[in-house]
């Protein structure tokens, strides 16, 4: 979906770019040239245009080693094995070099696959021996060798490695060759208005844009929704008290910019004062009826809370479009009703219910006074997001307490009939809770809940403090230093929580995510600068490097060299995992493997030689500069699709 803000960003680059309509096809009479409103459909048909024809280029993948021997596996046993149904296909990266470069460990998984349906008793081994005799002719396998009981290890070509090194460094990275461009929702954020952000909707903004940059990256059409709470009974009491503390409200802008007090205020009011609870629901009813003064009310709350999330996301750099509860109100009644013809809807004490089969708790999709619940908005959402949308993908990136509701909410989607499980994927991306260094729920030593907005300022008091101690402030211009303040604070908080598994609760600590030693992302964005580093120290600029990576060849006859080139040609098979179990920590754990390799790599191979003496540069290995580059362009990208900014400096 066109996002508005970026569309006027890129319409004011374009006016300054563009200086007659001659480009755009079109030739408006002068008139038409006066008006602003005109020129800016112009200029938004163009802009719409060129994105169009962007999105529609084909796109130069890399090849998934894994997928492709996976591939070339999987047609062996079919062949050597027609009569079995499913047989077991596994071939994973081998964690040694001397069982080759993968493994195929097939052989077991048949053997007593053939045991059980066929009763047939069979050697390992000899069904590791005809698999390999079935292998097609390929380009990428060197020789394949059967080891202990049946094993198949399987060594690649040097020339093949070397090749799609050269295509990665002359391309740029590219995401790994998908099938069909889907289009995905991810729901994710989802803070609630009058409330502050805290650190559990830290979790889940962080996880959804990472998700949505992935996606974005692999080039599905990624809509990111915001769903927001902004709808419900907590509604009247806000407005009943906008009315008495601010009476004039519909004409003078009411001066509520601590929404948290004022929302403690009218809350203390609704639990003690009869009256006043009394008038809120009154103040629900008419918000619900669209009075144009309450609606008016309604809206002021929602912009004040609106300005304060969006200082959170731009901090963080996330994009979202916002489509909150409120979206889905004048869609409510028809849900109600498609579950009533269809028979589903039990009456219970004049409220009304769906029993859904498996489940163990019923949705309420009307309260007894006929007003709508969660339950009824949440299956909304989700029959606009499949029918409306056209969604192949979605994603609610939603802590694990609400896991037995969401699964609820998707079994009554697949009862109904709006989708089938087969065909589109609707997916509950858990995550746990953020504990404090006691192990309990992270909460300020007042026991309050975290704000978001102090824990980023904490955490860039903390990088600075970091920055100085390194005596980085003595090297860098304000400029930088300021830049690497920012990478290292926000990129340490994102990554402390994407490195772990999201379905596990994770110990918050600055300490721990700021050290520069281990898988953290203060250690991955200094050794990304020390290796941007390297060809600066060499005077080697782009353009050499440019060049070199399409005439030179790479060498890999060193083990380390060997080893760093297969490390960085399995990020397609990283991302293709993840793109299937939506697991982001497997991204941060091989960008560490990668900078530890790296690391390996450097200490034994000589990327510059110099004169011990003078200390004059006597020889550049470009082959070896170009395995820095490649290393450096792949955690550039993975850092983007992470949401971490790396700098050159630091």
């Amino acid at each position: 979906m066109w996002d508005k803000e970026k569309e006027i960003k890129l319409l004011t680059a374009e006016i300054d770019r563009l200086k007659n309509f001659g480009c755009l096809g079109v030739s408006p009479s002068l008139e038409a040239l006066r008006d602003e409103n005109t020129k800016l459909k112009y200029r938004l048909n163009f802009l719409r245009k060129s994105l169009l024809d962007e999105r529609n280029k084909p796109i130069k993948s890399m090849i998934n080693i894994n997928g492709r021997l996976q591939k070339l596996f999987g047609e062996a046993i079919k062949a050597a094995y027609p009569d079995l149904e499913n047989p077991p296909l596994a071939v994973t990266p081998s964690q040694q070099p001397k069982f080759g470069d993968y493994q195929c460990n097939s052989a077991m998984g048949i053997t007593q696959m053939l045991q059980k349906t066929k009763e047939q008793k069979v050697n390992p081994r000899e069904i590791a021996d005809n698999i390999v005799k079935n292998i097609p002719d390929n380009d990428c396998i060197a020789k394949v060798e059967i080891a202990g009981p049946g094993f198949i290890n399987v060594h690649l070509r040097e020339d093949f490695v070397s090749k799609q090194l050269s295509n990665l460094l002359v391309n740029g990275v590219q995401p790994p060759a998908i099938e069909k461009r889907k289009k995905v929702v991810v729901d994710f954020s989802s803070p609630n208005i009058a409330k502050e952000m805290h650190v559990g909707h830290l979790r889940s903004t962080i996880i959804g844009d990472s998700m949505c940059r992935l996606f974005e990256f692999v080039g599905y059409d990624v809509l990111r929704l915001n769903h927001l709470g902004d709808w419900g009974t907590q509604f009247g009491m806000l407005i009943a008290h906008l009315q008495d503390k601010f009476p004039d409200y519909l004409t003078v802008s009411p001066p509520i910019g601590d929404l948290q007090a004022f929302y403690k205020e009218s809350k203390r009011r609704f639990d003690t004062e009869e009256e006043f609870k009394k008038r809120a629901y009154q103040c629900v009813v008419l918000l619900q009826s669209k009075n144009p003064d309450f609606i008016k009310a309604w809206k002021l709350i929602c912009d004040v809370s609106r300005k304060e999330f969006q200082k959170i996301y731009d901090s963080l750099h996330i994009t979202l479009i916002e489509r909150g509860e409120s979206y889905y109100q004048d869609m409510m009644k028809d849900i109600v009703q498609e579950f009533e013809e269809r028979g589903f809807v039990q009456v219970d004490d004049g409220r009304k219910i769906v029993f859904v089969p498996g489940c163990s708790v019923p949705l309420t999709i009307m309260k007894s006074d006929g007003g709508f619940t969660y339950d009824t908005s949440d299956l909304a959402a989700l029959k606009q997001r499949l029918l409306e949308e056209k969604a192949d993908i979605v994603v609610y990136v939603v802590d694990s307490g609400q896991s037995v509701h969401l699964q609820t909410v998707f079994a009554a989607g697949q009862m109904i009939g709006w989708y089938d499980p087969k065909v589109t994927r609707v997916v509950h991306a858990a995550f746990g809770v953020v504990l404090g260094e006691d192990k309990k729920k992270f909460k300020t030593r007042s026991g309050d809940t975290v704000r978001l907005i102090d824990l980023l300022d904490e955490g860039l008091k903390r990088s600075m403090d970091k920055l100085k101690d390194k005596e980085r402030d003595k090297v860098l211009t304000a400029e930088e230093l300021k830049a690497a303040q920012t990478s290292v604070a926000f990129g340490c908080i994102k990554y402390a929580d994407l490195s772990h598994n999201r379905m596990n609760d994770y110990i918050f600590s600055f300490d721990k995510m700021l050290d520069d030693r281990g898988n953290t992302a203060a250690y991955l964005l200094y050794a990304f600068t020390r290796i941007r580093a390297i060809a600066r120290l060499a005077n080697i600029d782009e353009e050499m490097l440019q060049k070199a990576a399409r005439e030179a060849e790479l060498i890999l006859d060193h083990e380390k060299e060997w080893k760093l080139g297969k490390c960085i040609l399995r990020f397609p098979e990283i991302l293709q995992k993840i793109l299937d179990d939506l697991l982001l920590h497997t991204l941060c754990d091989y960008l560490y493997e990668l900078a530890t390799t790296f690391t390996e790599f450097y200490d034994n191979c000589y990327c510059v030689e110099k004169d011990r003496q003078t200390g004059k540069i006597v020889k550049v290995n470009m082959w070896r500069m170009l395995l820095c580059e490649a290393t450096a362009a792949v955690m550039a990208k993975g850092f983007d699709i992470l949401g971490i900014k790396p700098v050159q400096k630091m």
